[in-house]
């Protein structure tokens, strides 16, 4: 299997996974208020008090995740031309993790958008 595409997914998940953190900091306390979850969200403060950290510490946590999507964006980029093998089923299985790093990519990239939606924009208009 072609290295570089591993590699790629491998950054696709982690900025899926940091971005998924933003959405965690921002966009879960966000929506819980709004539906009329206060309570809710009191409780599962107190049960996770890293919630908290995050909270505190947002622009932290979107700086790294905006620089792991960033590298990982460039390496799908860079990687996006790069031959698959010859023997059918490892091009196969090659362009399936192509397709797979794109898809957890684009959903880190929403998540990202989501969540500096809820911590930065929105805050501004309340």
């Amino acid at each position: 299997m072609n290295a570089p595409l591993k590699r790629n997914a491998g950054l696709a998940f982690a900025a899926l996974v940091v971005s998924s953190g933003t959405l965690v900091c921002c966009v879960l306390p966000a929506v819980m208020i709004t539906l009329g979850a206060g309570a809710a969200l009191a409780g599962l403060v107190s049960a996770v008090p890293q919630l908290v950290w995050l909270s505190e510490h947002k622009v932290t946590v979107f700086g790294t995740a905006a620089a792991i999507l960033a590298l990982a964006g460039v390496a799908i980029w860079r990687a996006r031309r790069l031959p698959c093998p010859a023997d059918p089923a490892l091009a196969r299985a090659c362009q399936r993790l192509r397709g797979a790093s794109a898809v957890l990519y684009s959903l880190a990239l929403v998540a990202f958008v989501v969540g500096a939606t809820f911590a930065f924009v929105l805050p501004r208009f309340g």
